[in-house]
């Protein structure tokens, strides 16, 4: 099935409600006050949605001059481009900063999405109907891969399932109390970071049922998600870099002891050729399917600073020092 042109301002996102990047990408739409409108990728218009985007993932994005794109931080920095009043990556080193962080969420905490959602009987089941659309045997389908995925992201024991929860309370914790401070959780503008949180939360922990009554301390965050997030006039400031928010720097600290080993645990597995990596996690051994993505997405950091003037590619890497992360993206 050939699929029509949107209007001329108009883009269209296929994906899913239940999806971290389809809720990041349709978060990111709504701050650039952008005409857009979200599909499903049903089975009919599957093919040649996967042929054109060169990806069997959602979300992708059908543009107004008929491209269809997938890969969500790329599309926000082109989006960036379309809609320069409102951009998401801010210019210069602050931008790199939000890649940074962003990237945790994007690379890391989607292995929280997966567990809450398939190790937990009710919500594994409510996910897996309304992926379904009411098919019985696509449900079962679904919910046999969930564990399988869970394996893949090294959350199979139940030590990394409880550690991975309280991580996720530590965000949500942080969340909270930054959204007493600003209006969003680096300042008082969106930046793709929100979009991201913005994400889990509408997609997976404020949908699915376990999550959702374990959210419910957060009450800030939740009205944030459910409206409060939305409303935005297109002002705001944010600090200077490398100032940054607490719950920034709460990220940052995490990223250290948990994404870092990882990602660095899964490069040294692409370049041995190794179809799996173990990495030390939360005080335990834990085996993690090799992914060539986050090495792509690391690339992307690395290339954004390399295009900065030297001094501020020197600010950038000292401020990585000072963290801790410099191996990470110098």
């Amino acid at each position: 099935m050939t699929q029509p042109k949107p209007d001329s301002n108009r883009y269209i996102i296929y994906g899913g409600e239940l999806s971290y990047f389809t809720r990041k990408l349709e978060a990111a739409m709504r701050f650039y006050n952008a005409e857009f409108e979200l599909r499903a990728k049903s089975p009919d218009v599957a093919p040649e949605i996967e042929q054109r985007s060169g990806t069997h993932q959602v979300p992708v994005l059908h543009t107004p001059e008929n491209w269809m794109i997938a890969d969500t931080t790329p599309l926000i920095r082109l989006l960036d481009s379309r809609f320069p009043n409102r951009r998401l990556f801010p210019a210069g080193k602050l931008g790199v900063l939000v890649q940074i962080i962003e990237e945790y969420f994007d690379e890391w905490i989607a292995r929280t999405m997966v567990h809450y959602r398939w190790h937990y009987e009710e919500s594994a089941r409510f996910a897996s109907e309304r992926m379904a659309g009411g098919n019985a045997e696509a449900a079962a389908r679904v919910r046999a891969w969930g564990p399988r995925a869970c394996r893949a992201t090294g959350t199979d024991s139940e030590h990394q399932q409880r550690a991975a929860e309280d991580e996720y309370h530590r965000i949500m914790a942080a969340a909270e109390a930054q959204l007493a401070e600003t209006r969003y959780l680096l300042g008082d503008r969106p930046t793709a970071l929100d979009c991201i949180v913005l994400g889990g939360l509408r997609a997976h922990t404020l949908t699915d049922p376990t999550p959702k009554a374990q959210m419910q301390p957060y009450s800030r965050v939740i009205a944030w998600a459910e409206s409060g997030a939305d409303d935005w006039d297109g002002t705001g400031e944010l600090p200077s870099f490398p100032e940054t928010t607490r719950f920034a720097s709460l990220v940052l600290e995490e990223m250290k002891t948990t994404y870092q080993p990882f990602v660095l645990g899964n490069q040294a597995a692409l370049d041995a050729g190794a179809k799996a990596f173990h990495v030390e996690t939360f005080g335990e051994d834990v085996s993690y399917l090799t992914r060539p993505y986050p090495e792509q997405s690391r690339a992307m950091i690395r290339r954004e600073i390399s295009a900065l003037p030297e001094p501020d590619q020197q600010s950038i890497r000292d401020w990585l020092a000072t963290l801790a992360l410099l191996e990470s993206f110098g």
